[in-house]
This record gives structure tokens, C-alpha cells and sequence, in this order.
């Protein structure tokens, strides 16, 4: 997620970008999306605004190592960890998010929480889409929009098979389904219609849409994905429980 998020911001344009990293391999991965690696930690004191992108069982201990003051904004993207278990070990402001992979094609969605500033909009601005959300809805947005891309990834899978099965290249599906689910989500982003209404305005009486829609009805497909992102949001909290007693 890390790589992502610099990659979507060098992209931009409008920010210097420095990675640190303790594993070489990590840093040669990102060097030409930044205009320094290094793994020393402390370079991190001269940034105005530091994203902590580490697996949540080492946010302590990455923690530990950052020395930054009142007039830093310390960013962590780190699943599950809570905003006040980050504040008690730092003394910069800290704002917490949950961004996703498109991030790293400035397409991503994100929920931010804790002490938001324009500086941090302004960074999410220019790799995607954000809501700012209570700290208590950080469980589901991460299920939501940080785990809801590999089931966006999954439904794509499945209608491109689909594809190739009815005679389709391999290729030729993937474009076309992948495409599609960008167009359907752009729609939705910037139509004032509901999910609904849009299906509704797909469907034709008696035509294909509404022929492969009522298969859909009567499935279960919603209940799976449903299930799906409840079953994310529970091993978030899990993980959010795992730092109570810290």
C-alpha cells in the first residue's frame, strides 16, 4: 500500500518524496517514483508529512523509532491500529486512513479519520476519492474500500471467464470486462441516480439485461459479497483488538 500511495503521488507531480525502508530490496523497488530512499528512519524528521505504511504488528516498533514534533503530521496506513494508540506514542498530529491499490493509478478511495488537515487533502486529492468518516466506521470502510478491490477483482475474474467461454479471446474479455466495471463505477460516481436506477435504466423489457439480471435476483450473489465485506470488517476489529491492552 505504500508503494502504491507514492507511486499515485509521484505521479502527481506536486510533492517531494522521500522512501525509507530497512529492507534494500523495498527501496530499490520504489527508487524511481522518489526522489530519495533510505533507510535511515530518522530522515523522516525532516518531512512535513510522514506516512507510517507498515503491517500493524510492527507500528509500535516502527513507532518508537520516529522522533517527530507538534508540527508534523504523522499519516498511518496500518489496518486495524487505532488512532489513539498512534497518538500516545507520538507528538505529531495523526490522521489515520484506509487507502486502497488504486491508489498507485491516482484512482483510489479512501477514509480518513483524527486530525484531518488541508495538507492531508490535498495529498489524497491528488491520488483519488475520500470521505472523512468518525473513527468508529474505520472497520468497515476498510472492508469497504481496503479489502473491496480484490472483490471487484473476483466479480471481473468471473465475467471474464464468462467471456472466453462464449468464444471470447482471453484478452478480448479481460479489456472488455475490466473496462466495463470502470465505466459502471465512473457512472455511479458522477450520476445523481442510484445503483437502482441505473440497473433499471440498463434494462430493456424482455431484452438481455433484464434476462441475466433476474438470474441475479434470484441468486444469492448479493448475500456472498455482503458476507463477504462483513467478514473483512470482523477481522479488522479483530485486529483493532489486538492493541487494547497497549
Amino acid at each position: 500500500m505504500g508503494s502504491a500511495l507514492l507511486t499515485g503521488l509521484w505521479k502527481a507531480g506536486n510533492h517531494s518524496l522521500v522512501a525509507c525502508d530497512l529492507d534494500p530490496d523495498a527501496r530499490a523497488a520504489v527508487a524511481d517514483y522518489c526522489e530519495e530512499t533510505t533507510g535511515d528512519v530518522s530522515r523522516a524528521a525532516a518531512a512535513d508529512v510522514v506516512f507510517v505504511a507498515v503491517k500493524p504488528d510492527i507500528v509500535e516498533a516502527v513507532l518508537t523509532e520516529l522522533d517527530l514534533s507538534a508540527d508534523q503530521t504523522l499519516v498511518t496506513v496500518a489496518a486495524g491500529v487505532p488512532t489513539e494508540f498512534v497518538e500516545a506514542r507520538t507528538d505529531a498530529r495523526v490522521v489515520r486512513i484506509m487507502p486502497n491499490l488504486a491508489a498507485e493509478t491516482r484512482n483510489m478511495a479512501a477514509a480518513v479519520t483524527g486530525a484531518v488537515t488541508d495538507e492531508v487533502r490535498t495529498l489524497l486529492d491528488d491520488v483519488g476519492e475520500f470521505v472523512e468518516v468518525d473513527e468508529s466506521q474505520m472497520d468497515i470502510a476498510t472492508a469497504v474500500n481496503g479489502s473491496g478491490p480484490a472483490f471487484v477483482f473476483y466479480l471481473i475474474e468471473a465475467v471474464t471467464q464468462a467471456g472466453i467461454e462464449g468464444g471470447l479471446s482471453e484478452a478480448d474479455a479481460e479489456v472488455l470486462a475490466a473496462q466495463t466495471f470502470k465505466g459502471a463505477a465512473e457512472t455511479v460516481v458522477q450520476d445523481d441516480r442510484t445503483a437502482d436506477e441505473l440497473i433499471d435504466a440498463v434494462c430493456s423489457p424482455n431484452g438481455t439485461t433484464i434476462e441475466g439480471m433476474d438470474v441475479l435476483w434470484e441468486s444469492k450473489a448479493d448475500q456472498a459479497v455482503t458476507d463477504a465485506v462483513a467478514a473483512a470488517e470482523r477481522r479488522s476489529k479483530e485486529l483493532a483488538g489486538g492493541f487494547d491492552d497497549k
